[in-house]
């Protein structure tokens, strides 16, 4: 509808509109978290929360009006069947940009479980949103580089026993937990400094998802992977909310994970702890293939 206007100019829009319907729906979001936070009963705390999650699934709802609004976007999607809004998820994809994240909850939004992503635990001082990703009771992740563990080997561990804590949360109501486990966007530089194994992606980091895997004790038994390919190659960010991506081709996979991978202890069992990287590793090499089709076509 407005997709013919000048690039800088669907930028302003997206930017404004996206803005002010962040800070609309932000005040009945935080009102029914303190509403949570006030009576410390399980049932109105576990109402309250879903409350929450139906306010953050209606601004993702408002954004993807906008979005077709200010685009013209060809979607090339595979999709699977049998996707419920009320089954356990773990949605693992490709990270190439911010733009992933609106894509993903384009695509995802009432079709299965809120997404709930992994976040650097400093994204919660980000004004406004990072208490809204609080509130909603986003997995946070603090972790620490190698110089830190030298000078405080106490602390080893300790990212992955936050990660165990903040997805036993999940275990009472259907969720969709979503991990990049690339861990950080791809680039070039990237790609090169890691020596990767693959052609478009970064290596994989398997702890967090074996960690939220066991901390579910086994209500989660399904992987919805997802693999993102922006065939012109203008996929950052900036290109995206300017109006100018025109295609985006994404292949979704439901897969059930081996019983093999279910039961296990990936922090004190060596054996275990190869066989689930040997599988994440069998996935990151079908996902490479995948990108090479999707954007070859």
């Amino acid at each position: 509808m407005l997709h013919f206007l000048p690039s800088p100019i669907i930028a302003f829009v997206n930017a404004l509109a996206l803005c002010l319907n962040t800070l609309f729906w932000c005040i009945p979001l935080y009102s029914a978290v303190i509403a949570r936070l006030l009576i410390p009963i399980k049932s109105w705390q576990r109402l309250c929360s879903k409350t929450a999650v139906s306010i953050a699934e209606s601004w993702i709802s408002v954004n993807n009006v906008m979005f077709d609004a200010t685009h013209k976007i060809e979607w090339r999607v595979s999709w699977p069947e049998g996707l419920k809004p009320d089954d356990w998820y773990m949605v693992i994809s490709n990270h190439q940009s911010w733009t992933d994240i609106f894509v993903l909850q384009y695509l995802f939004n009432r079709k299965i479980p809120f997404l709930k992503f992994f976040i650097k635990h400093d994204l919660i001082y980000v004004p406004v949103i990072g208490l809204a990703w609080w509130g909603l009771e986003f997995p946070f992740m603090k972790r620490y580089s190698k110089k830190t563990l030298e000078k405080k080997p106490h602390l080893k561990g300790k990212d992955l026993e936050t990660t165990r804590k903040a997805c036993a949360k999940f275990k009472d109501s259907p969720v969709a937990i979503m991990n990049f486990l690339e861990g950080t966007r791809f680039t070039p530089e990237k790609h090169d400094k890691q020596d990767s194994p693959y052609g478009r992606l970064l290596k994989p980091k398997s702890g967090g998802i074996a960690f939220a895997l066991a901390a579910l004790d086994q209500q989660m038994q399904k992987i919805i992977d997802v693999t993102i390919a922006y065939p012109e190659g203008n996929y950052q960010f900036w290109d995206f909310f300017s109006g100018k991506t025109q295609v985006i081709a994404v292949n979704i996979q439901e897969r059930v994970i081996p019983e093999s991978i279910l039961n296990g202890d990936y922090a004190n069992d060596p054996e275990f702890k190869v066989a689930f990287q040997s599988y994440i590793t069998d996935l990151w090499l079908e996902k490479d293939a995948q990108l090479e089709r999707l954007l070859a076509h």
